[in-house]
């Protein structure tokens, strides 16, 4: 029985899955995202259920621009990788091919541990909702275009160097925060200006 359907005026065969098969032993496989949970949920009854694609294909194609996929990649769909680097394969339609999942399978070591700390923490979301879908109904309205794909890979790298750099997220965050000048610090003047007045006189 064929599971082909039609997505954007293509047409798409869903791959299957390492964690389909596991879940269905009892096994448990770390899945960070899945476009149906979205489009079975409170999505927008007027959009097009490929807008619940949309951000789920963004991530995955920055992680695979930079590298920090799977060998899944490496062989049978490494197509897809090409596809994508030269524009041949849009963000929504990238995820529709792996049937809205985004999971483990899908990223090295490296990868996943990035994704533990961005996506799984939430953090790209409230990065999504600030750079693409301020003003918009809901996030399900941000358009799928290479612009915006764009925007939120530079995002996603500033993110990614971060993370590097200090190893968490949340470190890097809390060190921004203990690097804040404090009330203190400022003569006692939490204004500036009013600060340098002071110091005129």
């Amino acid at each position: 029985m064929s599971c082909e359907f039609s997505f954007l005026g293509q047409t798409i065969l869903p791959r299957i899955m390492r964690s389909d098969k596991e879940e269905k032993k009892g096994s448990v496989n770390l899945i960070y995202d899945k476009a149906k949970h979205h489009f079975l949920g409170e999505f927008p009854t007027v959009l097009p259920i490929e807008q619940a694609y949309v951000h789920i294909g963004m991530f995955l194609g920055w992680m695979l621009e930079n590298d920090l996929y799977s060998e899944i990649f490496e062989e049978d769909e490494a197509i897809q990788v090409i596809r994508f680097r030269n524009r041949e394969m849009s963000c929504s339609i990238l995820s529709a091919i792996w049937d809205g999942y985004l999971g483990e399978d899908l990223f090295n070591e490296e990868g996943n541990a990035f994704s533990i700390s961005y996506y799984q923490s939430g953090k790209y979301h409230q990065d999504y909702l600030a750079a693409l879908a301020e003003g918009l109904p809901s996030i399900y309205h941000v358009e799928d275009s290479w612009d915006n794909y764009n925007k939120m890979a530079e995002i996603i790298t500033e993110r990614y160097n971060t993370w590097k750099d200090s190893g968490s997220l949340d470190q890097a965050e809390s060190e921004e925060e203990e690097n804040l000048p404090k009330p203190e610090e400022l003569n006692g003047q939490t204004d500036p200006e009013a600060s340098a007045e002071g110091g005129d006189e």
